[in-house]
């Protein structure tokens, strides 16, 4: 983590009052909600308009949802699609609140005197059944954590991780993302981009995971509106783009030796989230549920 970073997820928050501090969460947890609702209405569309296309696809996916609790408190909804165009894409929601582990509590900004915590936000992987169209991650976040005086930041970003790269879709993406950044700072997209590049690569390989997007955390400069305006634009972006380039790729034929490939090339996202991934940790540290954290692994991969 670099200096900027490292400023940031030590700052201390702005105080706010007791009424501030619940209305922000309230407020971040149902636009998360409804910013699910819309990006599964656009996916099922997708899928309607490819089975329209080509009936002997079969039925359209749709989303089926699961809700669960976590003992400690708080909870989350599943909703997964296994479809015609998305093999398989979960768009999960959760908020969750308690405290920390003694082995955990102080790796977390503003738990080295109070280990309570609370989080609330969504996360989606895409894997798709045509090689041609690719994997995509896309996650936005609220926390709060050492209780009302502690620190309060949101986090998140988009990545693309196409089996078979095309540049138009790469800048396409890009070029989204970077103008929901420039709409807020100019100096968001380089800052992002680069943390994500940084973050999304394969150490072990020292290889990309894919062809990057945008990555920030620690958002929290004392101007909540703002940063929760532009966390809401990084979702609106994402739901603006992405759909544009499955459209674009899912009627490109393939072949067998294009599915191999698919499979193998997945198997770096499974490498990617069991070994590095920091949302990976958190769920899993903080009781979470264990099927809506491991949602984000394809449904079929292979090694070599």
């Amino acid at each position: 983590m670099d200096a900027a970073a490292t400023e940031k997820r030590n700052k201390p928050s702005e105080p706010v009052t007791p009424d501030e501090w619940y209305a922000r969460q309230d407020a971040a947890r149902a636009w998360f909600a409804d910013l699910r609702d819309r990006i599964c209405a656009a996916f099922e569309a997708i899928e309607d308009d490819y089975t329209k296309a080509h009936p002997e696809a079969g039925e359209p996916g749709r989303f089926g949802r699961k809700a669960w609790d976590r003992p400690d408190g708080g909870g989350g909804v599943m909703s997964i699609m296994h479809g015609t165009v998305f093999e398989k894409v979960g768009v999960n929601i959760s908020t969750v609140e308690g405290e920390f582990s003694e082995n955990f509590r102080g790796q977390i900004p503003g738990t080295a005197d109070n280990p309570t915590f609370w989080a609330s936000g969504i996360s989606l992987v895409a894997h798709l059944r045509n090689p041609f169209v690719p994997a995509v991650h896309m996650n936005t976040r609220y926390l709060n954590t050492g209780g009302e005086d502690g620190k309060r930041w949101f986090g998140g970003g988009a990545d693309l991780t196409p089996i078979m790269p095309f540049d138009e879709d790469t800048a396409d993406f890009h070029a989204r993302l970077k103008s929901a950044c420039d709409s807020h700072d100019p100096a968001y997209y380089p800052e992002y981009k680069k943390w994500c590049d940084d973050y999304f690569h394969l150490q072990h390989r020292d290889e990309a995971r894919g062809v990057g997007g945008i990555f920030y955390d620690y958002l929290d400069a004392g101007d909540y509106e703002g940063e929760f305006a532009f966390t809401r634009d990084v979702g609106l972006a994402f739901l603006d783009i992405y759909p544009q380039l499955v459209r674009r790729r899912m009627e490109t034929p393939f072949t067998e030796d294009d599915r191999h490939h698919q499979l193998v090339r997945r198997g770096r996202y499974v490498e990617f989230n069991l070994l590095y991934d920091r949302g990976t940790v958190f769920g899993l540290k903080t009781g979470g549920n264990v099927e809506a954290i491991l949602m984000s692994l394809p449904p079929e991969v292979r090694w070599p």
